[in-house]
């Protein structure tokens, strides 16, 4: 009798050591090794967020055909999805501030899983766009948590680099989630393209319980310290930089299908390699943006900038050649996503205490770009321009940023200086 005792005693401890949860470590007490684990399991949620964002696009004339719509309507899902977006990642950065950062990217990418489970099975349009528009609302707050997240980890000369490494899992997006989405989409129903990055946000949801350690050095906030970044004229100064400089990459991404195959001359079957082109050189450009950002945050801004606008100012004549046009588009999306390292840091060194809005208001203003850049280029070809037209616009646009970072640069300079000022020791005279 004790014997068996004995052995059920043991029976029962073993199997509750395999069900109780191992104590997750601090972010101070990880190794190197395991701190690039846990940055690709956060890049593989911001794979799936740009899967979902850009698959949209191509699956529209399947969900137009599918409800009896027009496309015009059915491109109403790409707007409720960046409604969600806009509206999404200040609400949540505000009112989320006292929850432990590992447990919000879990709710965060719950909220995006559940979104896209519910695109799969919408069964009419309006229910396609209430689930779109849930699928929105956690991408600005899991970008800005998950950056502040590898950039609190990282050694300081690090953090851009460590901010890239997640925004390289959306560019990474474009090349090879976005594509095979699309093939899934064509082959079985729009539906199953969702349902692919639904499946992407569980297998995200599963590394991060089991990889992703308390993240003890970022300070809890509460909504009142993080709706202060909305005093900061250097926020608001930062986010127009983003939202003019970058809105230019979108004026010509949103008709670049027309412009190759109007302007350049080029057979339609081939825009599938022009769009991995611009993928290829977004993933490049996000690694160069966060090493330029390690290297000279302020001057990496001004010279990304430059670069957008020359870039763009080449395309309006390259983009009669098929070939040339092509590269010239890659270095589109190279300068144009090499700029969101660098202000996702500044913003962080500009927010004081609310680190976690101004960086979810970074993809806001992104987002914003995104609709500005579209509304411009095609108020100028609407104008009777052609469609190499947005280009020049782009540039405009690209320009006005630069003015806008002169007075933010040496307004930032001032300010610093008398920061200094006021901290320095002060001596008697004797």
């Amino acid at each position: 009798m004790p014997l068996l005792h004995y052995l059920v005693v043991q029976k029962r401890s073993s199997t509750s050591g395999l069900l109780r949860r191992r104590p997750r470590p601090r972010q101070t007490e990880i190794s190197e090794k395991r701190r690039l684990i846990v940055m690709i399991a956060m890049s593989l949620g911001a794979f799936g967020i740009g899967t979902t964002e850009f698959v949209s696009m191509g699956l529209l004339s399947m969900i137009a055909e599918d409800f009896q719509i027009t496309e015009d309507t059915a491109g109403v899902v790409i707007t409720a999805y960046a409604l969600g977006v806009v509206v999404g990642a200040p609400l949540i950065t505000a009112l989320t501030g006292m929850i432990p950062r590992r447990r919000l990217l879990l709710i965060l990418m719950a909220a995006f899983t559940i979104g896209n489970g519910l695109s799969v099975f919408a069964g009419d349009y309006e229910v396609l766009l209430v689930a779109r528009f849930i699928a929105g609302l956690p991408h600005g707050a899991y970008f800005s948590v998950a950056g502040l997240s590898a950039a609190s980890m990282a050694p300081v000369a690090q953090r851009g680099r460590a901010v890239a490494f997640i925004s390289m899992g959306l560019s990474i997006a474009t090349v090879i989630g976005v594509p095979a989405a699309q093939a899934l989409g064509s082959a079985l129903g729009w539906y199953t393209a969702y349902g692919l990055v639904a499946v992407i946000g569980l297998i995200t949801i599963a590394a991060l319980w089991f990889l992703m350690p308390h993240m003890t050095q970022m300070r809890p906030t509460n909504p009142r310290t993080e709706l202060g970044a909305l005093k900061r004229s250097q926020v608001w100064l930062t986010l127009a930089m983003g939202t003019v400089g970058f809105g230019g990459m979108f004026a010509v991404y949103t008709y670049i299908s027309w412009t190759m195959t109007e302007q350049a001359g080029l057979d339609p079957s081939w825009i599938w390699l022009v769009l991995m082109v611009y993928g290829i050189g977004s993933v490049a450009g996000t690694w160069f943006g966060g090493r330029l950002a390690d290297r000279n945050l302020e001057f990496g801004i001004l010279f990304s900038l430059i670069m957008i606008a020359a870039v763009l100012t080449s395309f309006y004549f390259t983009s009669m050649h098929p070939v040339l046009g092509v590269v010239n588009f890659g270095l589109v999306g190279f300068f144009g996503t090499s700029l969101v390292p660098s202000l996702q840091i500044r913003l962080m060194d500009v927010a004081g205490d609310a680190q976690t809005l101004a960086a979810a208001l970074n993809h806001s203003a992104l987002n914003l770009a995104n609709a500005a850049g579209a509304a411009i280029g095609g108020m100028v070809i609407s104008a009777g321009f052609s469609y190499s037209a947005p280009a020049l616009a782009g540039t405009a646009l690209a320009l006005a940023a630069i003015l806008v970072w002169g007075p933010t640069f040496f307004l930032r300079r001032r300010q610093l200086a008398r920061r200094a000022e006021s901290t320095e020791p002060t001596t008697e005279s004797a």
